[in-house]
């Protein structure tokens, strides 16, 4: 999972613990433990304040896996949460539209 190995890269290049880290930005230790082992997936915001705390930003982090995903994130970042779920319905019919169109017709 791309946001375990974002936080858990971040913190070992801070030098921090989980502990540390999770006293940082008031969260329990636990909870940093769940995100680093992806049982538990953090918020967008959430991400990205960790990184922060590690001295490091969102887009620097993941652009290390892929160059092309970070304006597109950047673009996220600065919208509203309740314009990401209208923005994330949106793509979701425009696929289905595409995923209907491509299904070979039924007699």
């Amino acid at each position: 999972m791309v946001s375990a190995d974002i936080l858990r890269d971040a913190r070992l290049r801070a030098g921090l613990t989980q502990a540390e880290l999770g006293r940082g930005v008031g969260r329990p230790q636990s909870a940093i433990a769940r995100w680093e082992g992806g049982n538990v997936r953090p918020s967008l915001e959430t991400l990205r304040e960790l990184v922060r705390a590690c001295g490091l930003e969102l887009t620097y982090a993941i652009a290390r896996y892929d160059e092309s995903y970070v304006p597109e994130i950047n673009r996220l970042l600065d919208l509203e949460p309740v314009e990401r779920v209208r923005d994330a319905l949106a793509r979701e019919r425009a696929f289905a539209g595409i995923r209907n169109a491509a299904l070979p017709a039924r007699a």
